[in-house]
């Protein structure tokens, strides 16, 4: 559970964020007195008890009025002292500090979406310029690694690679400056980091997306590629913002976008991916319905992968069908297949197994129009036929004999 936006637009002025947990900068960053840790407390706590890992982003939530007046999307006066902020954080939540917890929280982003506009006044993250940016990059993550060798210290939260996509179709588009900027920060960036004179530890690099299956595709590989080329083979590289369909909230074919997305990816080297997300009192949970607490069928993606993820261990499969996605997934006695069908038309399906020809009995969950993951006893045989209906994901499971 990416810990961004927290409590609202504006982290509610008492969760996660640093101007929130420690509210006088000029403080001592070394006495416990100086932190306010209770809300943030309490929302860690409801996370851990609930079975969730935390992934701490370290910086401040989004100003969408910073057009009004900007708060504390500037960069930090000092530097090092913002990263003995961090630190105290992190002392708080790992290790007990200052009457705090010995959490398992691995992940500590620093800032998000810095790159969000290339005109300071414009941006409703970081009101400074990227070279300012760089620095508190290069600061704060030297700092906290030589503090936390053991934890893992990376960032930005990139806006994406948009740019990547439309040249991808068409070598001649002509993108917008800002989707140009995005790009053109990532690589200043990593030169930045990489250069001997502020160089900087990058454990991972975050970067976001809300584009559909194909584009995050081809930004998975272009994330781990332009890594590579920068030297930075060992940085993991997690999308901690996707959401394929905002403006498919509740309908089917948000559920299929999220189950095509999650079993395209699994295949790239993408390391993490976060949706965004399941705040229920945004437009950008599609998995929760407000009005009831109820679960639109985008939920179901989610609770269908689960079955695969908890089972650990995949199963070779290779589709002949366009646009018909499968993952499948194994622990020895038990086994799961993910269909969804990302066509705009119903699909007859037939099944080949190596070597196999008997039938496995089995149960099959289906998500479309006129079913919600109901269970049904099923058959799953070689050339036995299964209609996929438009938008259908289908979740089958059986036990090896």
């Amino acid at each position: 559970a990416r810990l961004h936006d927290a409590g609202g637009a504006y982290g509610a002025n008492v969760y996660v964020d640093i101007a929130n947990v420690f509210r006088d900068f000029d403080a001592d960053a070394s006495d416990p007195n100086s932190y306010d840790f209770a809300f943030t407390d309490w929302l860690l706590a409801r996370l851990v008890e609930n079975g969730a890992t935390p992934f701490y982003r370290l910086g401040t939530s989004i100003e969408n009025g910073h057009g009004i007046k900007a708060y504390r999307i500037f960069p930090p006066k000092d530097n090092l002292q913002w990263a003995k902020i961090c630190e105290g954080i992190i002392r708080h939540y790992t290790q007990g500090w200052a009457n705090g917890f010995t959490y398992d929280i691995k992940y500590w982003e620093i800032w998000n979406e810095p790159d969000n506009e290339p005109v300071a006044t414009d941006n409703p993250m970081w009101r400074g310029t990227k070279e300012q940016f760089f620095a508190l990059y290069q600061t704060a993550a030297s700092y906290l690694k030589e503090k936390f060798p053991h934890l893992k210290i990376g960032g930005y939260g990139s806006c994406g690679f948009y740019k990547i996509a439309e040249i991808a179709s068409n070598p001649n588009a002509n993108v917008s400056s800002r989707i140009d900027y995005f790009v053109e920060f990532f690589h200043e960036f990593l030169q930045y980091i990489r250069d001997e004179k502020h160089k900087a530890p990058l454990d991972f690099f975050s970067w976001h997306s809300y584009a559909d299956v194909n584009a995050n595709v081809i930004f998975s590989n272009y994330a781990r590629k332009t890594l590579d080329e920068y030297g930075f083979f060992e940085t993991e590289h997690i999308c901690n913002e996707w959401n394929p369909g905002i403006g498919l909230r509740g309908k089917l074919r948000d559920a299929t976008n999220i189950a095509v997305n999650m079993i395209a990816l699994h295949h790239t080297t993408l390391d993490m991916a976060m949706y965004y997300d399941w705040r229920m009192n945004t437009g950008y949970c599609g998995v929760l319905n407000p009005l009831g607490w109820q679960p639109f069928p985008a939920f179901y993606a989610f609770k269908a992968f689960n079955e695969l993820y908890r089972l650990g261990t995949e199963i070779y499969t290779r589709i002949e069908a366009d646009k018909i996605y499968c993952l499948g997934a194994k622990n020895g006695a038990e086994n799961a297949l993910l269909l969804a069908n990302y066509t705009n038309e119903a699909q007859d399906i037939t099944f080949a197994f190596a070597g196999k020809s008997e039938c496995f009995d089995g149960w099959i969950y289906i998500v479309d129009e006129k079913r919600v993951y109901e269970e049904t006893p099923f058959c799953l045989q070689a050339d036995s036929p299964l209609k996929l209906e438009k938008d259908a994901v289908v979740l089958i499971k059986w036990k090896t004999k």
